[in-house]
């Protein structure tokens, strides 16, 4: 029997487990391929961002720029990008990007929920559905007779909906487990990256005293002193001046 045969079998309870299949399929592969780029490049990039950081903090920042594709590298990047900061801003800086991070990695969760919730209820409707049509098909009179040889056959096409809503959602709720621990243990890379970061970060503070950028927002303040007024000094004692001086009247 194949898997097409069983499927019209099931009856119409089967159509919104394969909805749900395709649903939960999707967000698996989708899940998948995100965990594999992160896991096989993550380690990487922590190694070279704290490499760099000890010895110069532009390399480090430029280094954590182009992984920004990645969650750790923006994790990495958004202190590092602040133009001056004190250990307090880097903190939270490290802070709020982590939790935006690991919030975007727990994407897809809610729909696997769903999935391993709806399944089996929508399994077990079918199969009452599928009872109810086989046994409520019988007469009174037909006990005994070849007619009831056939409930046995309808109960087990009636199970096929159960069955699969069973299936799917056990599968549905391996890889959502799959994907927490993955979370679990990006809570941990991330504590780790950022306490050793900021552990670099107070021993030697990145010097901004040269930065260009810290001179394009904060200019140096000029000293302005305003030209004087060229006029006539009474107090100076410069024949010019004193001839001005004659020109002022007597009554003053």
């Amino acid at each position: 029997m194949d898997i097409l045969d069983l499927f019209y079998k099931g009856g119409p309870a089967m159509w919104p487990l394969l909805a749900l299949s395709i649903l939960a399929l999707s967000v698996i592969f989708e899940r998948l391929w995100f965990w594999l780029r992160i896991l096989t490049q993550e380690q990487e990039i922590v190694n070279r961002v704290l490499d760099a950081a000890g010895e110069n903090w532009e390399v480090a920042a430029d280094i954590a720029r182009q992984a920004t594709n990645q969650p750790i590298g923006r994790f990495l990047y958004a202190p590092l990008k602040l133009v001056k900061s004190d250990p307090e801003t880097f903190r939270l800086a490290l802070e709020a990007t982590a939790e935006d991070e690991l919030a975007g990695m727990r994407r897809g969760e809610k729909l696997l929920e769903a999935v391993i919730a709806l399944a089996p209820m929508l399994g077990l409707l079918g199969t009452v559905l599928g009872l109810q049509q086989s046994v409520g098909n019988l007469k009174l009179g037909e006990f005994g007779t070849n007619a009831v040889a056939d409930v046995p056959a309808g109960i087990g096409t009636a199970l096929i909906t159960t069955a699969a809503g069973l299936i799917i959602a056990i599968v549905g709720l391996v890889f959502y487990r799959l994907f927490q621990s993955f979370v679990v243990n990006q809570v941990k890379v991330f504590r780790k990256a950022g306490n050793e970061l900021e552990l670099l970060y107070r021993q030697s503070p990145p010097d901004f005293s040269n930065s260009t950028s810290i001179i394009l927002r904060e200019p140096p303040k000029e000293n302005f002193n305003p030209p004087r007024k060229r006029g006539r000094n009474k107090f100076s004692s410069s024949p010019e001046v004193s001839e001005g001086n004659d020109s002022v009247d007597p009554e003053q």
